[in-house]
């Protein structure tokens, strides 16, 4: 029996959402995402020091003063382990920018233009990185900005529709909303449990979804930060799915049957209405050329066959096709009033002939 991960693959791009490479392969995603949680969660594994080491030692090497050299040791250390992850996924990677720059566009430009310039530096093209930058007005404006120069921007932290359309103006590659985080906040707040169809950041997702599909934005949507199977199992067919390693064993795990609940066809009766009426005009259309061609065929199939009946090829007389042009010219102008253009050698002598004839 078919997992539900494997399923899910089906109508959706898997991205693992974590810092621990090391568990990355067995679940097969096309991308990861990192933050700086994730990264600091991996950090604390002794297996993963020798990044860090690495990280310390080129900032150690690229900068005097102290505090320029830890920021630049915290940015190498995001590429570092972006790097690893890149050895195993076929995809991108998505990196974020310091949250403490999330109201300031210039700051967000120049430290996303920073990380892309280290990941080059290691040879690893732009095209495989995406840039997160969180979804306040300052950042949308940076991430216009940095997709004009060809660096993709993963809109994190984005929790209302409004944040959705104002990313995808913005002409961003992908946006990240978090249904894990608009639960927790209605939970907290609202006081009530909810079903996993009730589920308000489920709802949101397939809200963003569907407008991005009936409007046409190109920007892929990629819902986040899950609290639950059943949250994911609720957006199957989403564009992209960001998961933890915890969820993505279980779905590995389960082999129930799951259904797609997301399709870019937001109204199924608008496109097989459509569909229908595509096909049934376009065979109308046949016929009716079909109509045509052979009362077309009918009418040269009558005009030959009365040329042919006053053309008696019995005569003993000289045959018609013996006969001079200019002579064939006059009979078929007495018979058919058919003007008479051709003349003897293709001189004007035809002419004259033609009209004495004809008097």
């Amino acid at each position: 029996m078919t997992s539900v991960l494997d399923q899910l693959k089906q109508w959706t791009t898997i991205v693992a959402d974590t810092g621990d490479f090391k568990s990355i392969d067995q679940y097969g995603p096309q991308d990861a995402t990192t933050n700086p949680t994730l990264i600091l969660n991996a950090t604390n594994n002794p297996r993963y020091d020798y990044l860090i080491n690495s990280a310390i030692e080129y900032a150690k090497g690229k900068v005097s003063s102290n505090e320029k050299a830890i920021e630049l040791a915290a940015d190498k250390l995001l590429v570092n382990f972006g790097f690893e992850i890149l050895k195993i996924i076929p995809g991108r990677i998505s990196v974020e920018v310091d949250a403490k720059l999330s109201f300031d566009t210039e700051g967000t430009i120049t430290k996303a233009r920073h990380l892309i310039d280290l990941f080059e530096e290691i040879g690893v093209d732009k095209s495989r990185v995406m840039i997160k930058i969180a979804s306040t007005w300052e950042g949308i404006q940076a991430a216009k900005i940095l997709e004009k120069e060809g660096i993709q921007c993963n809109m994190t932290l984005l929790f209302s529709f409004i944040q959705a359309v104002a990313c995808a103006e913005a002409g961003v590659t992908l946006i990240s909303p978090y249904a894990g985080r608009i639960l927790d906040w209605h939970i907290k707040n609202i006081k009530k449990t909810y079903k996993s169809n009730e589920d308000p950041g489920v709802i949101s997702v397939t809200k963003i979804y569907n407008y991005y599909k009936k409007v046409g934005y190109k920007t892929i949507v990629m819902g986040a930060s899950f609290r639950n199977t059943e949250q994911i199992e609720e957006l199957a067919g989403c564009d992209f799915l960001t998961i933890s390693p915890k969820l993505l064993t279980q779905l590995q795990c389960s082999h129930k049957k799951i259904e797609r609940k997301l399709s870019p066809n937001t109204d199924p009766m608008a496109t097989e209405k459509l569909t229908e009426g595509i096909r049934s005009f376009a065979q109308d259309g046949r016929t009716l050329m079909l109509m045509l061609k052979q009362r077309l065929n009918k009418e040269e199939t009558m005009i030959t066959e009365k040329i042919s009946e006053d053309i008696d090829l019995d005569d003993k007389t000289t045959p018609w096709w013996q006969k001079s042009l200019t002579d064939f010219g006059v009979e078929m102008y007495g018979k058919y009033k058919l003007p008479a253009f051709i003349g003897e050698s293709g001189s004007s002598r035809g002419y004259k002939k033609f009209e004495d004839s004809s008097r």
